[in-house]
């Protein structure tokens, strides 16, 4: 993009960001999309030589250390795996879990059983728990041959106590499910990966203002965290953290300026 800008060079809003795994042949481009906040952050540590006076004589620059965060608005399965799991993510695409509560269900005569419909013709997964819909008291799931305020769960059929057939009970049960959808959702297998498997990632990153481009470029990154706040009527916003370091040329990235200012 020609360069239109008649200020010094600036830089505003939170850009486009692309991530790109290094670790592998042929990494995939992610456009991390809907970022809000991408911060770097080089640090050196500095050692000072004193005399007998107040101030040092000599200052030199000692190791350094290269961290940044990524703070997006929106949760990407592909952004978490390249930032943060690599080859310990395993990404299955269509697929995703869900849980529902049932509504309000007498509790049959024999056997006694409560089959919960799954919704969008999913898969039973587990058991979130029973509670009688008229206290909100949690029944007590067992193995078998459950008693008065108990129950029993194999492969998504409810089993309850004759007993609380005779009593009148309702109950309002919760399921985990999986089902398989259309082009959308992801569903990734987070695995324990051996100490020493560290999945590196390229980042680019670009922010326009009045026609002049900033741009950015990581050759070496690697996640560091993933973070999640889910708060009271606010949005959870995930934020990467990283860390960068230098390629097999010594060189750490470089920094691309529209204007000589």
């Amino acid at each position: 993009m020609a360069n239109t800008n008649i200020v010094p060079q600036g830089v505003f809003g939170p850009g486009i960001l692309v991530l790109t795994r290094t670790d592998i042949a042929n990494g995939t481009p992610i456009n991390a999309g809907f970022v809000q906040e991408f911060t770097t952050d080089i640090k050196f540590d500095l050692k000072e030589l004193f005399g007998q006076n107040q101030l040092p004589l000599l200052v030199a620059r000692g190791t350094g250390k290269c961290t940044g965060k990524i703070k997006a608005a929106v949760v990407s399965g592909q952004v978490l795996n390249t930032v943060l799991f690599g080859a310990g993510g395993v990404v299955t695409p269509t697929v995703q879990y869900d849980f529902f509560t049932t509504a309000s269900t007498a509790i049959p005569t024999t056997p006694f059983q409560i089959t919960p419909a799954i919704p969008s013709s999913g898969t039973w997964d587990r058991d979130l728990g029973v509670i009688n819909a008229a206290t909100g008291e949690p029944f007590t799931q067992v193995a078998s041959a459950p008693t008065a305020g108990q129950y029993s769960v194999t492969a998504g059929v409810y089993t309850f106590a004759s007993a609380d057939n005779i009593s009148g009970i309702s109950v309002i049960i919760t399921v985990a499910y999986h089902f398989t959808t259309g082009a959308t959702g992801q569903y990734i297998t987070i695995n324990n990966q051996p100490i020493g498997n560290t999945p590196t990632f390229q980042i680019d990153y670009k922010s326009t203002l009045y026609g002049a481009t900033y741009y950015v470029r990581l050759f070496n990154c690697v996640g560091g965290g993933w973070a999640m706040n889910h708060k009271l009527t606010d949005f959870a916003n995930p934020e990467y953290e990283f860390s960068f370091f230098a390629n097999a040329a010594q060189q750490l990235g470089f920094v691309s300026l529209a204007t000589v200012s």
